[in-house]
């Protein structure tokens, strides 16, 4: 029975290690025979596997030697750590305190608070919202600008040479920006903040589902994200600066929400209330929903984005929270659009998704235009699913390589950034020119400025459509074949080979050491896949071309990541043409339906990838044959209401438990009766005040006396106090302290026989950390032992009982074995 096992000293099977750490000192794991016994069985066959686990789990005839058995398991001390990989490294992970902690300390520090107190608490919460969606909407307006005008320059450059006839000189100085970008972007991530690569968006899943990592919302990830974000979008790497956008808010409301900084003595006794998971959960959703809208100007979106994607717990005023976060950032947007609208922004306003925007006030379509969507659908869902699957492989193969250091992760970029800019540069070349439109509203050739007619080798009234899709930025490739009235602008066979490059292209972006994001690249191949779909369906359908690549988009993006109602809204907003909404619902339903049998989301893909203990919302149907006394082990620590200082020094400092049962017996009770749970921190903060008891009687002082509520206070994201920095004298060691005033003592419990998916609902859902296991009958022990979110993980729990695996209900999946059986059983059953 593991006491409080906190998943810090867990560790997820996909990253085993072959030692600890003891008391500071390394030593070799050493496995009871059972342990032994049940990880051989995981690497058996089905039939050794039997053999195994028959004797281990169904011998009900020898109830001792059953009881043998599970005294061995709970008493085996658990030895590893939880790890898991933050942007490209690996770094020991915790969990989040959402439960609100009532013991007799804070139950006088509430009554103490007047109706002032409370009037503040409110007023501060939606100021804090109001600079969230306030600072979230600049930065996104600096990030568009920056990309806009930096990557804008690069082309306008290169376009010169390029009129010029400087062929070779226009490669080099267009492949060397963007080398030289990317390695920024790359070095400043690698050795500043490794949790500031890639999209984010898994590690902001992880957090609001009470999975908490080191850095992920530091000052320093903040900077890197933005910055490196700049620098990798415009280096034309095929990757977007949405996923990233999300990190940035998230890491913007988790910095306002934190009250300033200790360290740098720049605190805020007003901001006190807010040092706290609880409240920094809602704060990290408002702002997760802000950075969707500053991405996109897509507040609706914004706000379900964070209800259907990242957040794990919502409730009613955290919706209008959110929905006043993201209202905030587009009318920052907008003030700021108003701005450069008057030139006062360099190449900004040419282009860019944050103030895309396509009207089509007459579109019609008919019934003999649905099954055209419908074959859009049924296609992004096989292609989504197919981007998935290759995606997963190319990052466990990424993973391999960041592992051997930093120089392989700058190799890694070198080599994929040369690349992109070799493919990007002399794709455009197998394109023929075509002569400008008789009839068009744009400069034809577009010459130093973004638009559909970039003339790159061309003679002068000519244009080549190839490189108006490669020699751009990715916001203008999208504007440019969302365009309505282009129908005749772009070629077959230069779509055919746009929608191939860039489809695996955007699969060997991500997973760089830079901020990178996957929105962008997924629509922008799905409206290339829908442009095709539309030049191939020609006069059979009324839907113009740039109708086809918003369909398209929306098919990709739903095949992809899943998402069905934020996607659509997004996409509605995105385009400002609410005409397309029944399609767009259509193509995503269809989509998410048929990408859901071949295998999971992109997100869920990445958190698994990561080895992120993320609980689904759902529980897998072989937990419910098991109870929650299945899977406790390690021995249980238990402190008495009145502890010796030693003793709980002693445990701090042996084992790596954040939550500690607290028990009283005689003479302090009748009989041994469970008083609570006092978490380590608490701990912390009692032997750092010194507060101590000569004796081992109950304190008569006064708590709110000699504390206050900013010494129980959280401190910042990923930071965390360690037992070994105080200082503690002989005669200390040998005092006490009274718990009973900071032991919650309404600690949620279970009883033993409770199957483990009712108790891994629970535990979901009322967003715990520890859940105590009471005896079903009266024993000499009050609590058996206790659950953290790494019991409920199906690496730990088929770890511990293998023939589950023979029984182990999977998701019904496409693929050749299941064909193959589903024509066997249909054959047998004709017999």
């Amino acid at each position: 029975m593991l006491s409080s096992p906190d998943p810090v000293n867990r560790s997820l099977s996909y990253k085993p290690t072959s030692e600890t750490k003891v008391d500071g000192k390394r030593k070799r794991r050493s496995h009871t025979p059972l342990l032994a016994t049940l990880e051989q069985a995981v690497s058996m066959g089905s039939e050794e596997l039997d053999d195994v686990e028959t004797p281990l789990l169904h011998s009900a005839s020898d109830s001792h030697l059953e009881d043998h058995f599970l005294r061995i398991r709970r008493s085996a001390p658990v030895t590893t750590s939880q790890l898991a990989i933050i942007g490209s490294s690996l770094c020991p992970i915790e969990s989040l305190d959402y439960e609100l902690i009532e013991n007799d300390f804070f139950k006088q520090d509430w009554r103490s608070r007047g109706e002032a107190h409370i009037v503040r608490y409110v007023i501060l919460k939606w100021t804090l919202c109001f600079l969230v969606g306030a600072v979230a909407g600049a930065v996104g307006f600096f990030n568009n600008l920056a990309v806009e005008n930096i990557a804008g320059v690069k082309f306008v450059v290169t376009s010169n040479m390029m009129l010029a006839g400087k062929y070779k000189w226009a490669f080099l100085v267009f492949a060397s920006t963007n080398f030289v970008l990317l390695m920024f972007a790359s070095v400043i991530t690698t050795y500043i903040s490794p949790a500031a690569a890639g999209s984010g968006i898994p590690e902001v899943m992880a957090y609001l589902n009470g999975v908490d990592a080191p850095d992920i919302f530091s000052l320093k990830t903040f900077f890197v994200k933005v910055v490196g974000c700049i620098a990798a979008v415009s280096s034309s790497l095929h990757v977007g600066k949405a996923g990233p956008m999300i990190h940035t808010s998230a890491c913007i409301a988790s910095i306002l929400g934190q009250g300033g900084s200790r360290k740098y003595r720049l605190t805020c006794k007003w901001l006190r209330y807010f040092k706290n998971d609880r409240d920094r959960r809602d704060l990290v959703t408002c702002g997760a929903g802000a950075g969707v809208a500053a991405a996109f100007r897509a507040p609706v979106g914004g706000v379900l984005f964070a209800l259907e994607c990242v957040s794990s717990w919502w409730r009613s005023a955290l919706l209008w929270r959110a929905f006043f976060t993201t209202a905030v950032v587009v009318v920052v947007l907008r003030a700021l659009i108003d701005v450069c609208n008057s030139g006062k922004c360099g190449l900004f306003g040419k282009g860019g998704l944050i103030m895309f925007d396509v009207t089509s006030a007459d579109v019609t379509y008919h019934l003999d235009d649905l099954p055209p969507v419908i074959v859009l659908g049924i296609i992004g869902g096989i292609l989504g699913s197919s981007y998935n699957f290759l995606l997963d492989k190319v990052l466990r193969i990424y993973n391999l390589i960041n592992e051997k250091g930093h120089v392989c992760k700058l190799f890694l970029a070198a080599s994929v950034s040369i690349f992109t800019s070799c493919c990007l540069f002399g794709m455009p070349w197998l394109a023929s020119c075509k002569p400008c439109p008789a009839e068009s509203s744009e400069a034809c050739p577009s010459i130093g400025r973004s638009g559909n007619f970039k003339n790159f080798q061309c003679p002068p009234d000519q244009y080549n459509d190839l490189a108006s899709l490669f020699f751009n930025t990715n916001d203008d490739t999208i504007r440019n074949l969302y365009s309505a009235g282009t129908d005749n602008v772009f070629q077959k066979t230069s779509i055919i080979l746009f929608l191939i490059t860039s489809y695996f292209l955007g699969i060997i972006s991500y997973g760089l050491a830079v901020p990178s994001g996957l929105f962008v690249p997924v629509i922008l191949t799905g409206a290339t896949y829908g442009r095709l779909v539309g030049m191939l369906m020609g006069s059979h359908s009324t839907l113009n071309h740039g109708l086809f690549a918003v369909l398209g988009s929306a098919s990709l993006l739903g095949g992809s990541m899943r998402m069905t109602v934020s996607v659509c809204v997004v996409m509605l907003e995105l385009t400002n043409n609410l005409l397309l909404l029944p399609l767009v619902m259509l193509v995503l339903l269809i989509s998410k339906s048929v990408a859901d049998a071949f295998n999971a989301n992109v997100y869920d893909l990445l958190v698994q990838l990561k080895g992120l203990p993320y609980l689904k919302a759902h529980a897998e149907p072989y937990m419910r044959q098991l109870t929650v006394a299945d899977v406790v082990r390690g021995p249980l620590q238990i402190f008495n209401g009145v502890e010796k200082v030693s003793n709980i020094v002693h445990v701090l400092k042996t084992t790596g438990h954040h939550g500690f049962p607290v028990v009283d017996e005689p003479p302090f009770s009748n009989s041994p009766v469970l008083f609570g749970l006092i978490l380590r921190a608490n701990l912390l903060v009692l032997l750092k005040k010194k507060e101590f008891l000569r004796t081992c009687t109950l304190a008569n002082l006064d708590a709110s006396r000699h504390f206050s509520a900013d010494d129980f206070a959280k401190c910042g994201s990923g930071k965390h106090e360690n037992v070994e920095g105080i200082e503690l004298t002989a005669e200390e060691m040998d005092m006490y302290i009274d718990l009973h005033p900071f032991t919650n003592t309404s600690p949620y419990t279970v009883v033993e026989t409770m199957s483990l998916a009712k108790a891994g609902i629970l535990f979901r859902e009322v967003g715990l950390r520890h859940l105590l296991i009471v005896p079903k009958s009266s024993s000499t022990t009050p609590v058996v032992g206790i659950l953290t979110r790494h019991d409920f993980m199906p690496e730990l729990i088929l770890g511990l009982h293998p023939v589950l695996l023979q029984s182990r209900w999977k998701k019904t999946r496409v693929g050749k074995s299941n064909l193959i059986q589903l024509f066997y059983d249909l054959c047998r059953f004709q017999k």
